[in-house]
């Protein structure tokens, strides 16, 4: 069940959390950032044009050229080439910021957009797709498996779900690191995500259980990193109705045994009517959490997918 010894930490752009400091003087902040979710992360706020020495207000920029690889150039005046100073700030923040579990990033910027952010031939026409924002690019290379995502795609419930879900997964991760990495640990640690990583990534749970299972005499600190990559990359596929109702139905027969018939089709039906769209994840969840209360069972009990984050951020009412 949910368990997180402190508030992790969050790294974020700081015009998110209602800082002035975009290129007019104002901020873009996120209510459910600055509002809702510091009540559970300690997020730390980044501007990378600020810390690289622009002004506020300042000269916008724009991403021009190789969409893979674009420069960072002024917008009235080209001559403005801040591409080095972002990159090497990512690099900079990426060796300072060692201990968070996230990372919200502002969309469409041209220092920190995740996703399709705007980019222009040298003639100003734009380039097909878009690409990455400068520092945003330069973080990212260096931590490769950290949940990261833009504030805009967090407006839905399932990105949101599963962003967060990751987040307090690399916290956990985190937490198994600082106790000391063993043979046993990492067994522990893959049994308790079985019914997550089922929900996200049934064929990549297999893969994993598979990877653990022939360890043999392989040093675990050499197996562990590997292991928790790919443990971040099936749980960045997000689980749908499908692989959920799959996942209620294994944890529903643990019940099987101990409930009565009546009740059987009472959970059978919830779970249902979950799968046709009719009730959110939370309902059969409630139910089944229910009956565990009523039947313990220890296998279960340890299960992240039960409370894989708090549960008053009511993540999984709206999905």
């Amino acid at each position: 069940m949910f368990n997180a010894p402190a508030k992790p930490k969050i790294a974020i752009s700081a015009c998110l959390m209602g800082a002035e400091v975009r290129f007019n003087g104002g901020h873009k902040e996120s209510r459910l950032c600055s509002r809702t979710l510091t009540d559970y992360f300690d997020f730390v706020p980044v501007c990378p044009e600020v810390a690289i020495g622009l002004g506020i207000p300042r000269e916008p920029i724009r991403l021009v050229g190789d969409p893979d690889h674009p420069q960072a150039i002024g917008t009235v005046h080209p001559a403005i080439n801040v591409t080095q100073p972002l990159a090497e700030y990512g690099q900079q923040m990426a060796a300072e910021l060692h201990d968070i579990c996230g990372y919200i990033f502002m969309q469409k910027s041209p220092s920190c957009g995740l996703l399709r952010v705007k980019v222009y031939h040298a003639n100003g026409a734009p380039v097909d797709g878009g690409g990455r924002g400068v520092y945003a690019q330069a973080f990212c290379a260096e931590h490769p498996d950290l949940p990261v995502e833009e504030d805009g795609r967090l407006n839905d419930p399932v990105l949101r779900e599963n962003f967060l879900t990751r987040v307090f997964a690399y916290s956990d991760w985190q937490q198994l690191r600082r106790e000391g990495l063993t043979r046993r640990a990492l067994i522990d640690f893959h049994s308790r995500y079985k019914y997550l990583l089922m929900a996200h990534n049934p064929v990549q749970y297999k893969t994993l259980g598979n990877l653990l299972g022939n360890m043999g005499q392989t040093d675990p600190e050499e197996l562990g990193p590997r292991y928790f990559s790919e443990l971040m990359a099936a749980l960045k596929k997000c689980a749908t109705r499908r692989t959920h109702t799959n996942v209620l139905q294994h944890i529903f027969g643990y019940l099987k045994q101990v409930i009565s018939a009546e009740d059987k089709q009472e959970v059978l039906h919830v779970i249902g009517q979950y799968r046709l769209g009719i009730v959110p994840l939370v309902v059969p969840l409630t139910l089944l959490k229910h009956y565990f209360r009523q039947y313990p069972d220890p296998y279960i009990a340890q299960q992240v997918y039960l409370q894989p984050h708090p549960e008053n951020l009511s993540l999984r009412n709206a999905i």
